[in-house]
């Protein structure tokens, strides 16, 4: 699985230990991990609502199978990225929440509050986090005898969320096309994406803004 991660303004100082902790989780279980920023609070600015066009982009492409970001409480990241098609995000404050996120909802994002009781032990609760994000494969549901209905349930929701979004190729002509480009106008980004996304319309449109 390649893992995003993609941090906003407020919390780009933290980008290098959040990093850190997912890395050294996620490389040892065969994973990869991608960096798209910000790296600090020098870096091109994101906001979360960027996070969320990124994710988006990212994840509708194939470029990257799983996002992890988050914001101060972890409230705008969260309602960001759900905001966009192709992302179903969770909100992870602890190791129980991504184990169940992980297991009953099996979505491809979360959303972490990066400021909101991020005090001593930050680093091992992200530890945690991922431990239990990416040990187990998703989708098993939890508990064991509940397992066919939340699969069922996951399902619902998916063909859902296909009905209730507008194809991300109309999205993003009609965004401001600004702050379309903020997100994705950075080194990081067209790395990532031009290596990894699907050739197709999408990626020939989202390289047509770059140029």
């Amino acid at each position: 699985m390649r893992i995003a991660l993609i941090n906003e303004n407020s919390q780009a100082a933290k980008n290098g230990l959040i990093y850190s902790q997912l890395a050294d989780v996620a490389l040892p279980l065969g994973h990869e991990v991608v960096n798209i920023g910000m790296f600090g609070p020098d870096d091109k600015s994101l906001t979360y609502v960027q996070n969320g066009i990124l994710a988006s982009i990212l994840l509708s492409s194939k470029a990257v199978d799983f996002v992890v970001s988050g914001c101060g409480t972890g409230e705008g990241a969260l309602l960001a990225l759900n905001s966009m098609p192709g992302v179903l995000c969770g909100y992870v404050r602890d190791p129980s929440d991504a184990y169940l996120f992980r297991q009953i909802n099996d979505g491809n994002a979360i959303a972490l509050p990066f400021a909101k009781g991020f005090g001593w032990g930050a680093e091992l609760n992200l530890h945690y986090v991922f431990e239990k994000l990416l040990s187990t494969s998703g989708g098993e549901g939890y508990p064991k005898e509940r397992q066919i209905p939340e699969q069922r349930n996951k399902k619902i929701l998916d063909g859902v969320k296909t009905v209730s979004y507008r194809p991300l190729s109309e999205v993003l002509k009609d965004l401001d096309q600004e702050l379309l480009l903020g997100a994705i106008d950075r080194p990081s980004f067209r790395e990532v994406f031009v290596k990894y996304a699907e050739e197709g319309e999408l990626k020939k449109q989202v390289l047509a803004l770059l140029k």
